[in-house]
């Protein structure tokens, strides 16, 4: 007598390490990501998702994201936000979210290389998978850090001190850092490494220098 075995549940590990057949909704499966990414991201890469699955899930990220941008822009913005914002808001919006889907393409494709040059053995295709679903499923802290940045705008008539550089520039951060995690937990795992601190670190780091490269910039009148 001779046993099939579905190979599927040898291969998909996701959540903590239990495959389940009926663990294949959209919600399940971000809430899969969050326990644990790199499992995660390996179910995906196995699954061999189609370049449109991908694109799918950027594009999905660019709204979460045009969300959580006009509430902290738009809806109620703090001070630094308002006196920076341009005239034409709603061209701001389209055009930056026509930029970000490039810029995750373009960064995708650097770090996909910069990971094999260090030793990683997932394709530029698995880089993106990676990417891109760590985009995805951490662009509801985007929306949690909008909720934080309509707290401190509502609370700027009471303590002044709210309206401050360093304090607007919290949420920005809070809302990038969860993204930063899963991005390098999902790029890491795509290339076949075991930890994914180092990278997340090295892309912490770079934010921070530009952070304040921003600032100086502002300070200047360049920006």
């Amino acid at each position: 007598m001779t046993i099939y075995i579905d190979p599927s549940e040898t291969s998909f590990k996701a959540g903590y390490g239990t495959y389940r057949q009926d663990h294949t909704g959209l919600i399940a499966r971000i809430t899969d990501a969050w326990k644990d990414m790199p499992a995660s991201t390996r179910r995906l890469i196995e699954e061999r998702p189609s370049e449109a699955r991908l694109l799918f899930f950027v594009l999905l990220s660019d709204l979460i994201f045009f969300l959580s941008f006009s509430v902290k822009t738009v809806v109620t913005p703090t001070a630094m936000a308002e006196s920076a914002l341009p005239n034409d808001v709603a061209l701001l919006l389209v055009v930056a979210l026509m930029v970000r889907t490039a810029s995750i393409y373009a960064f995708s494709f650097i770090l996909g290389l910069i990971l094999r040059a260090f030793g990683g053995t997932g394709t530029l295709k698995d880089t993106r998978a990676g990417v891109f679903w760590g985009s995805f499923v951490s662009a509801p802290f985007e929306i949690l850090a909008a909720v934080l940045a309509v707290s401190l705008a509502s609370l700027e008539g009471f303590m002044p001190f709210l309206s401050g550089e360093m304090i607007s520039l919290t949420p920005l951060w809070l809302g990038l850092l969860p993204y930063i995690w899963f991005v390098s937990a999902g790029a890491t795992s795509a290339h076949g490494f075991k930890r994914f601190y180092p990278l997340f670190a090295a892309l912490s780091l770079l934010c921070i220098v530009g952070m304040f490269w921003a600032l100086y910039l502002r300070a200047n009148g360049v920006i």
